[in-house]
């Protein structure tokens, strides 16, 4: 069985070397509509600031991202059309590309998130910089 508790405190020491903000969350939701609005979001803009906005709800306020009206306040501070996302969120205009998004990865083996892949090596899980940069020096070294 997962501790629970170990593993918020470790995620929580990751963030704070990372200069990140980690509220107390006891609750995982379903990110599924999220993902679908920020695929929409990156049509816009490429890393658009609902991503940003999408963490801070579900990592630091705890909110359930898997509400459309949690959903429609993020888009609105994220700066994107309201109308426009109640749509994309209403006709689930996004869920095609999600499921190959998911089938990708399934094909490719990751089964977490965040996952870093070069070639036939990954790295799961939140990483310190040290172990990204030896996961490319591996690979660099593999094709040299």
């Amino acid at each position: 069985m997962m501790d629970v508790d170990k593993v918020m405190a470790d995620l929580k020491a990751t963030a704070a070397r990372e200069g990140l903000e980690m509220g107390s969350r006891k609750m995982a939701y379903n990110s599924r509509l999220a993902q679908e609005v920020g695929l929409w979001a990156d049509t816009k803009k490429p890393n658009h600031p609902f991503h940003l906005e999408a963490f801070k709800a579900y990592f630091v306020d705890g909110s359930n991202i898997a509400r459309p009206e949690i959903l429609l306040s993020l888009i609105k501070r994220a700066g994107l059309d309201p109308e426009e996302g109640a749509s994309i969120l209403n006709n689930r205009t996004f869920s095609t590309a999600v499921d190959s998004d998911w089938e990708l990865s399934r094909k490719a083996g990751i089964m977490a998130a965040p996952t870093f892949r070069i070639g036939p090596d990954k790295l799961v899980g939140a990483q310190p910089y040290e172990a990204l940069a030896r996961l490319v020096e591996r690979h660099t070294l593999k094709n040299s």
